[in-house]
C-alpha cells in the first residue's frame, strides 16, 4: 500500500496520506516523499492548486513515534529527522501552487506542521487540533513554530507549546490557526482550489513567496523582484491584458 497517494483532475491534485489504521502517522520516509511531490507539484504546469488531506477519518496525528527508537535514537539521527521534517514541510510552503488542507478528525504535532505549511486550513467540525511537544520533551522545530507564531500570535502559540492541550474546530478558527469550518471541508475546499486554478498562477506564485517570505522572515528582494519583473514579461500578462479588452475569461498557462 502507498503511504501518500496522488491524484490530479482539472488541475486539481489531491495529496493524501494513507495509513488510517496508524491516524495517517507520517514516517521519516514519508516526510522526504513530502518534499518529492510538492517539488513536482511546483514545476507541472497542469497542476494549477492543491488538496492536502488524509484517508479515513483523520488528517494526521503526526509522526510515527513507534520508530523513534530507530530513527531518532541518538542526538545525530533526531538531527536527521528534523531535516528530513523540515524539507518535506518546506515543500508544501514553497510550492508554487495555492495549498488546501482539509483536517478532519486528529491533526496533532507533525501533522500540524504539515497543515501550517498550506496555504489554507479547511476543517471539519469535529476536528481535533493540537502540538503535543510539551509531553515528549520535544521541543517544536523553528521552521514549525514559526509557521504557528505567524498564524495565531505570540500568546496563543505559547499557549499551545506549552500546554499540549488540543482544542477543537471553533476555537483553533478563532484564534486564525484554521480558515474555515464545516461539515463538509473537502467539498467545499475542492470548490474553492477550483476557483484558483482559473486564476494566474505567476501573479499567486509570486504572492505566495512575498507572503510567506516576510510572515517567516525569510525575505530576498532580488528574488521577488525577479517574480515580479517575471510576470510582467510574461504570455500570461499579455493574454490578461487581451482577455479583459475582449471581455472574456483569460486562459492563463503560467508562462
Amino acid at each position: 500500500m502507498t503511504d501518500i497517494l496522488v491524484a490530479q483532475e482539472d488541475g486539481v491534485a489531491t495529496v493524501k496520506i494513507n495509513r488510517p489504521e496508524q491516524r495517517n502517522s507520517v514516517t521519516y520516509d514519508m516526510w522526504n516523499e513530502f518534499a518529492e511531490i510538492f517539488t513536482w507539484l511546483s514545476t507541472d504546469r497542469s497542476v494549477r492548486s492543491a488538496i492536502l488531506t488524509g484517508t479515513g477519518s483523520d488528517f494526521s496525528a503526526g509522526a510515527d513515534i513507534s520508530e523513534f527508537g530507530k530513527i531518532r535514537e541518538n542526538l545525530e539521527k533526531a538531527k536527521e529527522y528534523e531535516v528530513a521534517v523540515d524539507r518535506g514541510c518546506a515543500a508544501i510552503t514553497h510550492c508554487t501552487k495555492p495549498v488546501i488542507a482539509v483536517n478532519l478528525g486528529y491533526t496533532l504535532g507533525g501533522g500540524a506542521h504539515l497543515a501550517m505549511s498550506a496555504d489554507f486550513r479547511y476543517a471539519h467540525t469535529e476536528a481535533r487540533f493540537g502540538i503535543p511537544a510539551a509531553n515528549l520533551s520535544v521541543v517544536y522545530g523553528v521552521q514549525a513554530t514559526r509557521k504557528l507564531l505567524a498564524l495565531v500570535g505570540l500568546t496563543e502559540a505559547k499557549r499551545i507549546l506549552y500546554s499540549a492541550q488540543r482544542f477543537g474546530a471553533e476555537h483553533a478558527r478563532r484564534i486564525g490557526f484554521v480558515d474555515h469550518v464545516s461539515e463538509a471541508p473537502l467539498p467545499a475546499a475542492m470548490e474553492f482550489a477550483g476557483a484558483m486554478a482559473a486564476k494566474a498562477p505567476l501573479t499567486q506564485g509570486g504572492a505566495k513567496y512575498i507572503l510567506n517570505s516576510v510572515a517567516l522572515q525569510e525575505f530576498d528582494a532580488d528574488r521577488a523582484d525577479g517574480l515580479i519583473d517575471g510576470a510582467a514579461a510574461s504570455l500570461d500578462y499579455a493574454e490578461g491584458r487581451n482577455a479583459f479588452a475582449e471581455r472574456r475569461p483569460p486562459a492563463f498557462r503560467g508562462e
